[in-house]
C-alpha cells in the first residue's frame, strides 16, 4: 500500500510543478518554445520506424509540437535524417551493397540512400508493432521531413534538427541554413530549434543563425561531463550498460556547472541531458535532471529538454525534477499525460494513412 500511495503522490506532483513554473515557462515563451515541450524523438518512433514519414507522419498528426530529426549529408551533398554512424541497424545495406555495409552515411548518394529498405527492420525488431505498410519504407531528406511538418492544415509542429557526428561533414551548418533558409523555416522565432553534442558546431550553428534557439545535448563522459568515476562503459569491463549509467555522476557539481557555461558561451539557450529511466532498457544513461541541475540551469537561463522519456512513470519523475520539454518515442503517451491527448489513436492515424 505504501508503493501505491508513493507512485500516485509522484503522479500528481506534475500538476502542482506546472502550476507554479511561471519562470520556466517564461524562459520558453522568450524564444517562442512551447512549455513543456513535445519533442517527437525521430517522428513517432516508438510505433513506427524511426525518421521514416511513417514515424514523423504519425508524431505530426498526434500533435507533437516538434519533429526531432538527426541530420547527416549524403555523397553527393543532401542533407538526410539518418540516426547512426553507418546503416546497417536501420536498414537493409547488408543486402543492398554488402561490400559497403560498413560505409558511413556519407559514401552514399542520396539515390542510393533511396534505395535502401529503412522500414522491414522495424518489423523484424518489434512483431507485435509490424505493419505491412512499413516494408519499403525510404529514408528521407530535409527537405522531406519539412514537407510533413508543413503538410497538415492544423498541425504544423516545428523541426528540432541535430546535427550528427559533425566533424565528419564539414559545412553542415551553412548547409543546414541554407536549406532552411530557402523553405521560410527561419522567419518564425522558435519554429526551428538547433541542438548538437559537439560545442564547436554548435557555435558555427549559432555563427550562421544567431536567432535560431539553440540546445547543448549533455552526456557524461570521458570528453564530455567528467564523470566522478573515471571510467567510461569500454573501461569499466562491465556488460550492463544501462546499470553501468544509472551510477554515474558529474565528478561534482563545478564541473556540471561548467557545461552549462559551454552552451551559454556557444550560444545556446538551453541543455539537453539524458534521463535514468526507471524500467532501464538501451535508452536509459546517466540522471542529469535532478533538481538541482535544472535549478543551476535555469538560474543560468536555461532551459531543461531532456532526453529520452516514454513512460508515464519516467514523465512525472522528469516533470517533478523541473523540465521544460521530453524528448520521447511516445508522443501519444506524453500528450495524454499533459492533459492534450490525441483525437484519435495511434492505431488510428497509422490506417488513416495508409499504414
Amino acid at each position: 500500500m505504501k508503493g501505491f500511495r508513493r507512485l500516485w503522490a509522484l503522479l500528481l506532483l506534475p500538476i502542482a510543478t506546472l502550476a507554479e513554473a511561471g519562470q520556466d515557462s517564461e524562459l520558453a515563451a522568450r524564444q517562442g518554445i512551447p512549455y513543456p515541450a513535445v519533442i517527437a524523438h525521430r517522428g513517432a518512433s516508438f510505433d513506427a520506424p524511426e525518421s521514416t514519414a511513417a514515424a514523423y507522419l504519425l508524431a505530426r498528426d498526434l500533435g507533437a509540437d516538434y519533429l526531432e530529426l538527426d541530420l547527416q549529408r549524403s555523397k553527393d551533398g543532401v542533407l538526410v535524417a539518418v540516426h547512426d554512424e553507418n546503416l546497417q541497424r536501420t536498414s537493409d545495406v547488408a543486402q543492398r551493397f554488402p561490400e559497403r555495409q560498413d560505409s558511413p552515411v556519407s559514401a552514399f548518394t542520396v539515390a542510393e540512400l533511396k534505395s535502401l529498405d529503412a522500414g522491414s527492420w522495424f518489423n523484424q525488431a518489434y512483431p507485435e508493432r509490424a505493419r505491412e505498410r512499413f516494408k519499403g519504407l525510404q529514408i528521407l531528406t530535409l527537405d522531406e521531413v519539412m514537407d510533413i511538418a508543413e503538410g497538415h492544415p492544423d498541425k504544423r509542429p516545428g523541426l528540432y534538427i541535430e546535427t550528427k557526428e559533425p566533424r565528419f561533414f564539414p559545412g553542415i551548418e551553412a548547409d543546414l541554413k541554407a536549406r532552411l533558409q530557402a523553405r521560410g523555416w527561419l522567419d518564425n522565432p522558435g519554429r526551428v530549434v538547433l541542438q548538437s553534442f559537439d560545442r564547436n558546431s554548435l557555435t558555427l550553428l549559432h555563427q550562421h543563425m544567431p536567432q535560431v534557439p539553440k540546445v547543448l545535448l549533455l552526456w557524461i563522459g570521458k570528453g564530455y561531463i567528467e564523470p566522478a568515476s573515471g571510467q567510461n562503459f569500454a573501461e569499466s569491463g562491465e556488460t550492463d550498460k544501462a546499470a553501468f549509467y544509472a551510477r554515474q555522476q558529474p565528478k561534482d557539481t563545478a564541473e556540471f556547472a561548467r557545461w552549462l557555461d559551454y552552451a551559454k558561451n556557444a550560444g545556446a539557450i538551453g541543455t539537453g541531458p539524458s534521463a535514468l529511466r526507471t524500467a532501464g532498457g538501451a535508452q536509459s544513461y546517466a540522471d542529469l535532471v535532478q533538481p538541482w541541475m535544472n535549478k543551476l540551469s535555469h538560474d543560468k537561463g536555461l532551459l531543461v529538454h531532456v532526453y529520452t522519456v516514454d513512460e508515464t512513470v519516467d514523465f512525472a519523475k522528469v516533470m517533478a525534477a523541473g523540465v521544460d520539454g521530453i524528448f520521447t518515442n511516445r508522443s501519444g503517451q506524453l500528450l495524454r499525460y499533459l492533459s492534450r491527448a490525441p483525437a484519435r489513436s495511434e492505431a488510428q492515424i497509422l490506417a488513416a494513412g495508409g499504414y
